[in-house]
């Protein structure tokens, strides 16, 4: 039952917002009584914390073993964000509408318990990489970290016009031959 509503939850908070989405809604979506918000989350921003969590949180992991001395690999990085969006494909499209578009409640948690253990804390991987000579001094980090991910995150945020204009598939297949080129750009592009 948590797990039906965290997927209701990612779907509905990227489609109408955390504030515009109710706690009967989501129990709606999720075909649970409401009161189950409240058993397994507390309260509906305890539901947007774990959303963002089961997300988030294994990217954050892998991101700390790397600053704890593991060798910066951007294709890695690039493969687990994206990997995180194509299993969590609401996700982009929430954190565009909810963090990047927004002030709001989901704003805050997300800089608060997200940000910077995420994009924040590429700059100062890039930066190692770059002491270490892997990565091309020139590159400056926070533009390299926006780029980053903009490749890994807006696919997923544009799908409703580049599946039917562009042709981009979003099954297995598809999402692997974006990363085959996401591949060979960094591993043409940033090498020094």
């Amino acid at each position: 039952m948590q797990s039906r509503l965290l997927d209701a939850a990612e779907e509905l908070f990227a489609e109408q917002g955390y504030a515009a989405t109710s706690v009967r809604q989501l129990a709606e979506a999720a075909g649970v009584n409401p009161a189950l918000v409240h058993y397994y989350f507390k309260n509906k921003q305890g539901l947007l914390r774990a959303v963002l969590d089961r997300a988030l949180e294994p990217m954050a992991q892998g991101l700390a073993s790397m600053r704890q001395g593991e060798d910066l690999d951007l294709t890695h990085i690039a493969h687990m964000m994206f990997n995180m969006a194509g299993q969590h494909p609401a996700l982009p499209r929430l954190i565009v509408r909810e963090v990047m578009l927004s002030g709001g409640e989901t704003q805050a948690v997300f800089i608060e318990h997200f940000a910077p253990r995420l994009g924040g804390a590429l700059p100062g991987l890039i930066r190692q990489a770059q002491h270490q000579g892997s990565i091309d001094e020139e590159l400056d980090p926070g533009i390299a970290t926006l780029m980053i991910l903009s490749l890994c995150m807006f696919p997923f945020v544009a799908r409703s016009i580049a599946e039917p204009q562009l042709g981009i598939r979003y099954d297995e297949a598809g999402r692997q031959a974006y990363l085959d080129h996401l591949s060979r750009l960094f591993e043409r592009g940033i090498s020094p």
